[in-house]
Parts: C-alpha cells; sequence; structure tokens
C-alpha cells in the first residue's frame, strides 16, 4: 500500500487539499508566484481573478495537469505534487473544466455511466438515478449526442458526469460562462444543491456576486499571486473594484 492509498483518519482530512508555495511555469512564462491554497473538508470556495490572472493555472496544478517547478500539494496530508491526473481523481477530486470536455459522439446516457464509480471511501451518494433528479433536462434528452446539446444541457451533464465519481471536492471552471441567464441560474441553483450535500467545492465564475452568495470564503488573485483569501462576508465592494473591477 503506497501513501497515496492510505485511509486517512477523520482529525487529519479536515484539510482536503493543501498547496504550499506553487511556482508554475508555461515554459519560459512564470504564471503562478508562491501560491498557498487549502480548502477543507465540505468547504466553498470563489476562486476570482480577472483573465489571465492564474486561476486555471492553479487548478491544473493541483490535479496534476500541470507540474509545478516549486512548492507541493497535499490531499490529506499525503503529497501529490508529481501524480498523475487519474490518481488525484481517483482520491475523490472532480474536475468541469472550461470547454466541458464532453464525448460529443456519445448519448448522454453514455456519457453519464461512463464515468459512474463508488468514491474513494466506497460510497455512492450520487447514483444514475439522483442524477436524473437533479437534471430533468437531461433525463428528456437521454438518447441525444453530447453535441446536439445547448450550451446548458453540457454543462450540467458534464457536472452530472462528475457527481456519478462521488467525489469529495468538486471544481468548477467558469462554471456559467457563455450560458443564457436563465440557464445560468438552473446551474447556480444545482451549485447550492451540491454543496448543501457536503461536497467540497471551487467555483470560478466571473459573477462574482453569484460565487460570493456561494462560497463561504473567497480566494482573489492577481499576477499570479493570492491578495485576498478571506471568508465571503469580507468581500467588499473596495476589494471587488480593486482588484476584479473591469
Amino acid at each position: 500500500m503506497t501513501e497515496l492509498d492510505r485511509p486517512r483518519t477523520a482529525s487529519s482530512a479536515e484539510i482536503l487539499l493543501q498547496a504550499s508555495g506553487l511556482h508554475t511555469y508555461y515554459g519560459a512564462s512564470h504564471i503562478l508566484h508562491g501560491v498557498d491554497f487549502h480548502i477543507r473538508q465540505g468547504e466553498a470556495i470563489g476562486l476570482m481573478g480577472r483573465n489571465g490572472m492564474g486561476k486555471t493555472t492553479l487548478i491544473r496544478s493541483l490535479l496534476g495537469h500541470v507540474q509545478p517547478r516549486q512548492g507541493c500539494v497535499n490531499w490529506r496530508g499525503a503529497e501529490v505534487t508529481q501524480a498523475a491526473p487519474h490518481r488525484i481523481a481517483r482520491l475523490g477530486a472532480a474536475y468541469v473544466p472550461e470547454g466541458r470536455g464532453i464525448f460529443p459522439n456519445l448519448s448522454v446516457k453514455e456519457n453519464l455511466v461512463m464515468a459512474a464509480r463508488s468514491g474513494p471511501d466506497g460510497r455512492r451518494d450520487w447514483t444514475y438515478e439522483r442524477i436524473m433528479d437533479t437534471f430533468p433536462r437531461l433525463a428528456e434528452r437521454l438518447d441525444h449526442m453530447g453535441g446536439q446539446l445547448s450550451g446548458g444541457e453540457q454543462q450540467m451533464l458534464t457536472i452530472g458526469r462528475a457527481l456519478l465519481t462521488n467525489p469529495q471536492l468538486l471544481i468548477l471552471d467558469e462554471a456559467t460562462e457563455g450560458l443564457a441567464p436563465l440557464i445560468a441560474r438552473d446551474i447556480w441553483q444545482i451549485i447550492r444543491t451540491i454543496r448543501a450535500t457536503g461536497i467540497a467545492t471551487v467555483i470560478v465564475d466571473k459573477n462574482f456576486g453569484a460565487v460570493r452568495d456561494l462560497a463561504d470564503r473567497c480566494v482573489v488573485m492577481v499576477k499570479g499571486s493570492v491578495v485576498f483569501d478571506d471568508a465571503a462576508g469580507r468581500l467588499t465592494g473596495e476589494v471587488v473594484q480593486k482588484y476584479l473591477g473591469v
């Protein structure tokens, strides 16, 4: 049994995912500058920043899609800095990327069932039937190909597929990007439902007000560094204008 596979006690599991001193590069471009980040079990975090500030690079560094040159990432106290993305996913992290990443030539049902598995603790809180109840739009389109869905339906499909892995952490990058207001409202309601079940969530979206209303804590990035990390209620209009205003 490796360190990654060894079960953790409840006391050591309070901090689910933690990064310390991350420096990440794309070629010669230095993107993350010593970033510290953590999320506790069941916590909802709004990850904010203007375009190009390093949010997606931070997510990719946490999940093993890109390797930081310095710093470390820990999952429940076990270092996973060099772990492959599929290993981190198996530990309980699910990712809804910008662009969604569905399989356009598979049906809605096929996109869903291919991902279904029990969580790392053996639990199956999220079943196919529960997904159908949570996403009635998908239940009406099970035989449609993924590429035939609207943008909002594709986002629901991607979230549903992620939930069927029964994760302990769900990361949503640009949760409502490009969606019509009514569909975006549905997505926000779905995220509220998810976080109420105790799944830790990291939410990236340009609707800062909606993110702040959902989050326990907000983290703001500017040019690859964290400039604000505090309770969501302390994200004042002044902070928003200074770091997030267009």
